[in-house]
């Protein structure tokens, strides 16, 4: 009889804590991430999501515990180091260069996970992917904050020739600064490279109807705790959550 192995989870947080000056932001989380699943991060203002997203990114090292991508342990690698195993990250502010067109973000991105040369058809399936193929040759300057998304997600899904993207998407509040009429598109792409490519994503949002559209299941930090994990309509259920979180029971 032959026995089946559980494969590791993508991502894997252990006991993992982080304290500054003896004050701890992110206290004993236990979470993990499976493959090809989209979980969402919530919780208030201060409850320590951007900090997790840090400590998972290697911006920051925890001061107990451990974090491990595919089953290997990445909690002492740098950033960098990280990004070349499979954790790509985009971040709350937008990130692009305003003089440079949009298809040179994609092959920088590319030569800095390793690519030693990135043709122009592979440049254009990814931003094709996005919705911004169309506008390649365009300052990035120009582009609604939306698009400037858009271009984010491109660039972690840029070419290097050993792999297709990252492993793991880390996405810290996709929809933040972005215009109401621009929000469905952005849900839509997120959507295709969660369903369509079996991306695996780590999201924090705090669009709760963004999160209940694409979260397969939802984690709620408070305080720098896990407050509650599981699927949406059962989280959100929970009393402790929609006091925390929505500041009322619903």
């Amino acid at each position: 009889m032959t026995t089946s192995v559980t494969p590791a989870p993508v991502l894997a947080l252990e006991a993992v804590s982080w304290s500054v000056g003896g004050v701890t932001i992110v206290d004993d989380i236990d979470l993990t991430v499976r493959e090809g699943e989209l979980l969402a991060l919530i919780g208030p203002n201060g409850a320590g999501k951007t900090s997790l997203f840090n400590l998972v990114s290697g911006v920051t090292r925890p001061t107990a515990g451990a974090i491990t991508l595919a089953g290997r342990p990445v909690h002492r690698l740098a950033p960098h180091r990280r990004a070349r195993l499979g954790i790509g990250r985009t971040f709350q502010s937008s990130s692009v260069f305003p003089t440079m067109a949009v298809a040179e973000h994609v092959e920088l991105a590319a030569r800095a996970v390793g690519a030693r040369r990135v043709t122009a058809g592979a440049v254009t399936g990814v931003l094709e992917r996005v919705r911004l193929a169309h506008r390649a040759t365009e300052l990035a300057g120009g582009l609604s904050h939306g698009d400037k998304r858009k271009l984010e997600l491109a660039m972690l899904l840029a070419p290097t020739g050993h792999r297709d993207g990252p492993r793991l998407m880390l996405l810290d509040e996709p929809m933040a600064g972005v215009a109401t009429e621009e929000v469905a598109e952005l849900t839509e792409v997120i959507r295709w490279l969660h369903h369509e490519e079996g991306r695996t994503l780590l999201m924090v949002e705090h669009h709760m109807d963004v999160v209940l559209d694409l979260a397969d299941r939802i984690a709620v930090l408070h305080h720098g705790t896990l407050l509650a994990d599981g699927a949406p309509e059962t989280v959100m259920a929970v009393p402790e959550v929609q006091r925390a979180y929505l500041g009322e029971e619903i």
